[in-house]
């Protein structure tokens, strides 16, 4: 067997490193054929990649640790001034309580109604009882004599004055106060650590773009002795009764707020904190989207909606039946061939009509409450809202 040369150990360093020139492209492919080279080469390939990457969005933070606060400093208010607002009230409370408000609750309620169950249909009192011991509300009477009595079960506009009331509730750092003819949708915690603010309140979008008032659907409030008394001094020529305060035009609560906070106030996005059900009868959405240019999507608008207020006047409040005659009148046209066999794109009928079937469930369930019967129609004119938008203007 022969066996190549071997250098000695005594030959010399350039001898021993005498290796012959090769060319390099010969050396590349030599290399290419080795799988260690390809394993190399798509690790650093990756690794580029990896560098190049669009960095991932950090995690939400929450700027606020809800398991540490106080909420004994936070409250949601509601006020009963009838029996059908009662109701509405102890359904606000029971949103808060299914959906996981943390806040506390309190309600305002006639001085002269009381908490003793003496019959069976006694139902006031027993809703009373409910708010106290099924969802922790603290009940507090007042004096509403000096505030016109409404119209009945069938009354559209409240005693809407009272919910200055919370303007007082100083043990409290914060307070919301939410009207009672809505259905809450998805809790609304958050709005207690907004920035510093006398009031927060949603734009009155459909009174756009004549004004810019504030609505008083919600209110979130800094409570203060000055601005309640402030509030309630304007308020007294509807106290002592030299005010209509029945009718729209002269809804005092959004009109002496305007007057004492539309410069000042915070002013909420209407999308989540402001929508109405007549923006599901409306063809024109171009207050409500602020734009031109996004296509309106009746599932989508309610999928970010905290709350919903029902206002679809002439058509009474969801407590009260529909008149057969008004409603063929007043629901949602479909977008295409309305009126007839093949009428289609009717979404924004079938979301509106679900949100008035749940109201009414849920009064149901709740309050143990049927509706009330349905006014005579046709209604009288309104003569108390805008000719503009009047569908949607809040009742």
């Amino acid at each position: 067997m022969t066996y190549p040369h071997r250098r000695s150990s005594a030959a010399s360093e350039d001898d021993f490193f005498d290796i012959p020139d090769e060319p390099c492209l010969a050396v590349v492919k030599r290399q290419l054929r080795h799988i260690r080279t390809w394993v190399f080469f798509g690790l650093f390939i990756l690794f580029i990649l990896w560098l190049r990457r669009e960095p991932p969005k950090p995690p939400a933070l929450p700027h606020i640790r809800y398991d540490l606060v106080d909420w004994s400093r936070y409250a949601y208010t509601q006020y009963a001034t009838s029996s059908a607002y009662l109701c509405n009230a102890i359904m606000v409370f029971e949103a808060l309580h299914r959906l996981g408000s943390r806040a506390e609750r309190v309600l305002f309620y006639p001085e002269e109604w009381d908490t003793l169950v003496e019959s069976p249909v006694d139902r006031d009192s027993q809703l009373l009882q409910m708010a106290e011991e099924k969802y922790n509300v603290q009940i507090m009477p007042i004096d509403v004599q000096m505030i016109k009595a409404g119209s009945g079960s069938a009354e559209s506009w409240d005693k809407s004055i009272s919910k200055f009331l919370a303007f007082g509730e100083t043990q409290y750092e914060r307070v919301i106060h939410l009207d009672s003819d809505i259905t809450v949708l998805q809790n609304m915690d958050e709005l207690f650590f907004l920035p510093p603010a006398q009031v927060a309140m949603p734009r009155a979008y459909w009174s756009l773009p004549k004004t810019k008032q504030l609505s008083s659907l919600m209110i979130v409030i800094q409570p203060s002795s000055r601005e309640y008394n402030a509030l309630m001094d304007a308020a007294k020529p509807a106290m002592h009764g030299q005010v209509d305060t029945s009718h729209a035009e002269n809804r005092y609560d959004m009109e002496l707020l305007n007057d004492r906070y539309g410069d000042s106030a915070l002013v909420l996005p209407h999308r989540q904190y402001g929508l109405i059900t007549g923006e599901f009868r409306s063809k024109d959405h171009k207050f409500f989207l602020a734009n031109e240019y996004e296509q309106w999507d009746p599932d989508k608008v309610l999928s970010e909606a905290k709350f919903v207020h029902f206002s679809d006047w002439p058509l009474p409040k969801p407590w009260v039946m529909w008149p057969h005659e008004q409603l063929a009148e007043i629901q949602p046209k479909c977008d295409y061939k309305p009126g007839t066999p093949e009428e289609s794109g009717c979404r924004d009928r079938e979301v509106w009509k679900k949100l008035y079937d749940d109201f009414r469930r849920r009064r149901k369930n709740v309050c143990k409450l049927l509706s009330f019967p349905a006014p005579e129609y046709p209604p009288k004119e309104n003569p108390d809202e805008p000719k503009e938008r009047s569908e949607q203007v809040p009742s």
